[in-house]
């Protein structure tokens, strides 16, 4: 029967821990996390801007 290499498990809590920690921090922070914030579209300008210029 094969052992379990509790080393590779036991790096990889660390790494999804870290990764947790990582987004709750920039969370904090007001950072948008995802693929929403590198798919958001330019904003159409505003038509009293337009008029103030």
């Amino acid at each position: 029967m094969a052992r379990k290499n509790f080393k590779f498990e036991k790096r990889q809590k660390e790494i999804a821990k870290q990764k947790k920690s990582e987004e709750k921090r920039l969370r904090k922070q007001g950072v948008e996390i995802g693929d929403d914030a590198e798919e958001e579209t330019p904003k159409a300008p505003n038509v009293d801007d337009w008029l103030s210029s």
